[in-house]
């Protein structure tokens, strides 16, 4: 089966000019065109989708990306240099992860603060369990994101 560049586009969520670009900076030299020169896209593209799309959503480059798929095209001998490039985006996102982490305990914190403020219509409740008389769950996002409040 085959699809037009707007049934693929809604399909991966992507605009039609987001893979007209990937096309434009070499990131899918498989797509076929039709004799009329529309771009026709089969089944065996959505891997290849889904793995622009995920080095992409994992913070890598048009120009790293485009030098991934050149690696794919000389074959065998550039599979150690494949490996590499996934191991290194693999440790940023796992950066990125820990990161978003620590940003999200402190948007815990600060939400189970306001929300108990609000409850009682003023920080003081709040203040008289600062610094450990919090719950201990919230003890602990206060511990790791320090005291201020």
């Amino acid at each position: 089966m085959s699809y037009s560049i707007g049934e693929i586009s809604k399909m991966m969520n992507v605009a039609p000019s987001t893979l007209r670009y990937y096309e434009k900076e070499g990131l899918l030299p498989f797509i076929k065109r039709s004799e009329s020169g529309i771009r026709v896209f089969g089944e065996s593209d959505f891997g290849w989708f889904s793995i622009i799309h995920c080095l992409k959503q994992a913070g890598m480059s048009i120009k790293d990306i485009k030098k991934y798929m050149d690696m794919i095209a000389e074959g065998d001998s550039s599979i150690g240099e494949r490996l590499d490039i996934f191991e290194k985006q693999r440790a940023k996102v796992e950066r990125q992860i820990k990161e978003l982490n620590q940003i999200r305990e402190v948007l815990e914190y600060k939400c189970w603060y306001y929300e108990t403020a609000m409850k009682d219509g003023n920080e003081d409740t709040i203040n008289a369990m600062l610094p450990d008389k919090l719950p201990k769950n919230i003890q602990k996002l206060y511990d790791k994101i320090g005291r201020a409040h």
